[in-house]
């Protein structure tokens, strides 16, 4: 398995660095890395048409009276409920066919809107700005986080909080057999490194909590 082969493939789907090469092959799956931001990701052609994507997704059973699935998304919820002002509004961006933090979060006093590109497609919600956003078992769908990412922290105001959720690569020897990538609606993975990348590029301040969560906070001022 290789980083790079003799020639570049696709522009980097994050950072947009020409700086991607061959990773890996698994299961019929071309991936590719960059060697810029550490993203791995699907071969574009290779996605799954939205149809079958959809259905895939009518298929999880996400239901916010269980409690074992508000303890998989305490994983954020309370990292970033310590850092928020009372009252705060934020947005739960892919929530989902079943929206369970955003709930949580209400019942905590904060003011919610979600979006969805599926279950909650209104993009009115991306006129308006937020002390935190929050995209939980999202980041690893999307096509296109670099759009995806831009728009999310143009929605959000100085000093508030980007809370992403995704299962972190473990190492690049466990990639090709590890379970997270088994699942074919997952095109894109991140590691540390993406998330420092993010932060980095965004101007934000990084924390990381586990395998799977990170909060990027955006300056309380931009130059």
């Amino acid at each position: 398995m290789s980083n790079r082969d003799n020639a570049p493939n696709h522009n980097c789907i994050l950072c947009q660095s020409s700086e991607t090469g061959h990773f890996c092959r698994a299961e019929g799956y071309d991936y590719l890395k960059c060697s810029e931001c550490d993203l791995i990701f699907v071969k574009p052609g290779q996605r799954l048409d939205p149809d079958v994507e959809k259905s895939r997704y009518d298929l999880h059973e996400n239901d916010p009276d269980d409690e074992g699935y508000r303890e998989f998304l305490s994983q954020l919820f309370n990292p970033l409920s310590e850092r928020l002002d009372p009252g705060s509004a934020g947005l739960d961006f892919g929530s989902g066919p079943g929206p369970t933090l955003s709930v949580m979060l209400e019942e905590t006093g904060h003011q919610m809107s979600i979006y969805d590109p599926f279950y909650a497609p209104g993009k009115s919600v991306f006129n308006n700005t937020y002390d935190f956003i929050t995209t939980t078992e999202t980041a690893e769908h999307l096509f296109n986080p670099r759009r995806e990412f831009d728009l999310l922290w143009s929605c959000l105001k100085p000093g508030g909080y980007l809370g992403i959720m995704t299962k972190m690569v473990p190492s690049d020897e466990v990639f090709p057999n590890w379970h997270y990538r088994r699942d074919d609606t997952h095109v894109t993975f991140y590691s540390p490194a993406t998330f420092r990348w993010m932060a980095s590029h965004y101007g934000g301040i990084l924390e990381l909590f586990g395998e799977r969560t990170a909060i990027i906070q955006k300056e309380q001022s931009e130059s």
